[in-house]
């Protein structure tokens, strides 16, 4: 296993990848069903039949720069772990914010815009057990993988992945939180993306338009004309954006705005209440 390994990271590393240990350890897990522990503190196993061309498979896979996560066709998130593929994006830590958000001011409802694979959503509702959360979207591709997530974590329950848009959720009655991870990304900032996001993930569901805060933009003319708006939004952002989307939030009838940073210490999350 140790020659394997080995061998993995130095492709991996030779390919940019910036994680190439860590990477090689996690499909080297899933290809022999051992964890990561057994790996660093056996390295001298042999691996199980079949286990080395799945690995070495995965590794050509990743050479390419396909993201981990869509190699092994999961990622986790929070205490979640969710179904992902092509369809939808790879939930990010940072996004952890936005469920951060909901558990702090304990939401009963709550609506996730942009839902993609169910994270936030499904991440809400785990964590929040007495609340009911919508997730919303406009793409069925993303929305089936939220529906095989939804059911998979048995939370069909309290969490609604529903076809619409924002205009249509006056009928939902009153709401305690709305949160989005929208696309923020400028066209003009596209080529400059990793070759992991630029080459695999959806791109309609990172580039929002020229400036980067047309989604945004008119999420919160939507929710300006509800009419019974949300009593607080919490908005994933793009680092340079907290300004803009402050003023935007401002705009949508919210006076008081927060802006709060991730764990690299950019600003992430701006909400209003």
């Amino acid at each position: 296993m140790r020659d394997a390994l080995e061998g993995a990271v130095g492709a991996l590393t030779a390919a940019g990848c910036e994680s190439a240990r860590l990477d090689a350890e996690l499909l080297l897990a899933h290809a022999t069903g051992w964890d990561r522990a057994r790996i660093a503190a056996e390295p001298d196993l042999r691996l199980p039949v079949g286990a080395s061309r799945e690995f070495a498979e995965m590794v050509r896979r990743r050479v390419r720069r396909e993201p981990v996560a869509y190699i092994l066709g999961r990622k986790g998130f929070r205490r979640i772990e969710l179904v992902v593929d092509r369809r939808v994006l790879i939930p990010r830590p940072e996004t952890e914010l936005l469920v951060e958000i909901a558990v702090e001011i304990q939401a009963s409802s709550a609506i996730d815009v942009g839902t993609g694979s169910g994270a936030i959503a499904l991440a809400v509702a785990d964590e929040l057990p007495a609340s009911k959360v919508s997730a919303i979207d406009t793409s069925m591709d993303a929305l089936r993988v939220a529906q095989v997530n939804t059911e998979r974590l048995g939370l069909g329950d309290r969490v609604d992945v529903v076809n619409r848009g924002i205009a249509s959720l006056d009928s939902t009655g009153p709401c305690d939180l709305l949160i989005a991870n929208l696309p923020y990304v400028s066209e003009s900032e596209w080529e400059g993306l990793a070759p992991e996001i630029r080459e695999y993930e959806p791109r309609e569901a990172v580039v929002a338009g020229p400036t980067g805060l047309e989604a945004i933009d008119g999420l919160l003319t939507s929710v300006a004309q509800l009419r019974i708006r949300p009593a607080t939004v919490a908005l994933e952002i793009g680092a340079e954006q907290a300004a803009a989307v402050t003023e935007l939030v401002r705009s949508a009838g919210y006076a008081e705005v927060e802006t709060r940073k991730d764990l690299a210490g950019l600003d992430r999350v701006v909400i209003g209440r």
